[in-house]
């Protein structure tokens, strides 16, 4: 998930800043005072973190910093993720609190009913170029946390700036706080008019954000064109190690450790032991800071958790990858390299295993696309929304699954629903009036909000593991493995937690928030 930052200014800048110098943005902690008391809480997010995966480096030694956590806190091993499980709704749920019908983010790639284009925060070089980059510069560096984050929730850093406590942001991708920051773009990318020379925006009071704003001098040997301009595990430790260093930890700290997730792609969700003890060997940088791993545990709350878990892409091109395109043939189907015409009557938005049909001509019904892509047994399952109801179809099942929130049906989470048809479309099973989730955890409500996270007539695609949609120019990851969707594999991570005994109300990612807030107030 980490394309964001390396497609928008590594593929732009790389052949140019290799030649120059790269010139950091660095900000002095000097005027910051902390004025919090108590443990600091300090989570760290490491991309695509998976339990089993994490089990082995731990069961072969290769994971010390994260077994010493494990092994002095709790380990809660089936958090449930957001949908769709891409970086940037996961990360606005976690920071907000809700899911995507609130926080409005609706994934890494939508489509504006308003503006009539496809929103991008950088998905593939090849998407990137065709769409703009300038475009999906503006989006990913300031709309995304300015316009598309709802203004009616607040995050983390607002509430707590609110409250009168202090935090920090690492690397993260959503990030918005309170205080009034602007952002000094490199000179060659005004130049060439890719982005403006400057970027007024709303950060919590410490804010670390690659070689665009950071804390420590000595991250000057992170934030070059091979290092990803600072968007690295290296650098997210480094600035971390800092602000303890000099005694400048705020009452919550997120830190985003962006590398794991890269090698997950390229090699599977089961052969990436080296690369967890890599992001591991961070761990323990930042745990040396202190004069022992002990005192570490004693001076602050940790949680390192995963934001989404990978299921593993086949290696035949022709069957592991899911062209819509060439399945919907029929219709006009929207080029990315060109605006949105008149008669264009399809509007695809891939996000890896999951995908947004947009049906932008009127007299297309959307019962008929699903019975098209029905057919396909490469596809979980297909859904849409029809007001506050969602259908859902699947291939194999002849009856159609229909929900909307509220009803005598309950689930797991306290949530009530009403339902209708065979519930086996989303493999839940109905005891009286208890929903259990089985392969799609808290399936409802995370597929209900995403069908009414933003505007728009759009079919819901997902699917089956093994699997993964491709557009033009979208990434690929044959042989490798891909998230979005919301199948468990691509789900379910693990959370880990030393310095408290308390834990949140359900083991989901969206209920996170409200806990750690309490955390800050219960140092």
């Amino acid at each position: 998930m980490v394309y964001l930052m390396i497609v928008i200014i590594v593929v732009v800048m790389i052949i140019i800043l290799i030649k120059t110098a790269v010139k950091p943005n660095r900000q002095s902690l000097d005027q910051t005072e902390m004025t919090q008391t108590g443990k600091p809480v300090i989570l760290l997010i490491v991309d695509s973190l998976m339990n089993e995966p994490l089990q082995q480096a731990v069961k072969k030694d290769r994971a010390p910093a994260l077994q010493f956590l494990m092994e002095h806190g709790r380990l809660y091993p089936d958090v449930v993720s957001s949908y769709p499980t891409m970086s940037v709704t996961i990360d606005s749920t976690l920071l907000t609190g809700t899911y995507s019908d609130k926080h409005r983010v609706p994934g890494l790639v939508w489509y504006d009913e308003n503006e009539k284009r496809l929103v991008n925060y950088g998905s593939a070089r090849e998407e990137v170029f065709k769409l703009g980059v300038k475009q999906v510069a503006e989006d990913n560096l300031y709309k995304l946390n300015h316009k598309h984050l709802n203004r009616d929730v607040k995050t983390i850093h607002e509430t707590l700036a609110d409250a009168g406590q202090q935090s920090a942001s690492i690397n993260a991708l959503v990030y918005r706080g309170n205080e009034k920051k602007t952002l000094h773009i490199p000179e060659v990318a005004a130049k060439l008019k890719l982005a403006p020379e400057t970027l007024h925006i709303k950060t919590p009071a410490l804010f670390s954000y690659g070689m665009l704003s950071q804390f420590s001098p000595k991250n000057d040997q992170h934030i070059g064109p091979f290092e990803k301009f600072g968007f690295n595990d290296a650098f997210s430790a480094q600035e971390l190690k800092h602000l303890i260093q000099n005694d400048k930890l705020p009452a919550f700290t997120i830190a985003y450790f962006p590398e794991l997730d890269q090698e997950v792609h390229k090699n599977g969700p089961k052969e990436h032991i080296d690369a967890i003890a890599k992001t591991d060997k961070q761990v323990q940088e930042v745990l040396n800071t202190y004069e022992s791993w002990d005192e570490a545990l004693n001076s602050a709350i940790w949680i390192v958790m995963g934001d989404s878990g990978q299921a593993e892409v086949g290696n035949d091109k022709n069957q592991s990858l899911i062209r819509l395109k060439d399945m919907l043939d029929d219709y006009n189907i929207y080029k990315v390299t060109e605006q949105v015409k008149k008669d264009d009557q399809i509007v695809l938005g891939h996000n890896e295993r999951m995908a947004f049909i947009y049906i932008l001509d009127e007299a297309i019904r959307q019962e008929e696309v699903v019975k098209k892509l029905q057919k396909d047994e490469r596809i979980g399952f297909l859904a849409w929304k029809d007001g506050s109801s969602v259908h859902v179809a699947a291939n194999g099942h002849k009856e159609i699954f229909t929900f909307r929130p509220d009803g005598p049906y309950r689930d797991s989470y306290g949530q009530t629903w009403t339902i209708k048809g065979d519930p086996s479309v989303l493999d839940m099973t109905v005891h009286g009036v208890v929903i259990e989730y089985k392969t799609y955890p808290d399936a409802l409500a995370r597929l209900h909000s995403s069908l009414h996270s933003h505007s728009g007539t759009y079919i819901i695609a997902d699917a089956k593991p093994g699997f993964e949609f491709q557009g033009e120019g979208t990434p690929i990851h044959l042989g490798g493995a891909a998230h979005g969707a919301l199948h468990e594999q691509d789900t379910i991570v693990p959370v880990i937690v030393t310095g408290t005994d308390t834990k949140p109300r359900h083991m989901r990612i969206v209920d996170l928030y409200a806990w750690m807030i309490d955390l800050t107030k219960n140092r």
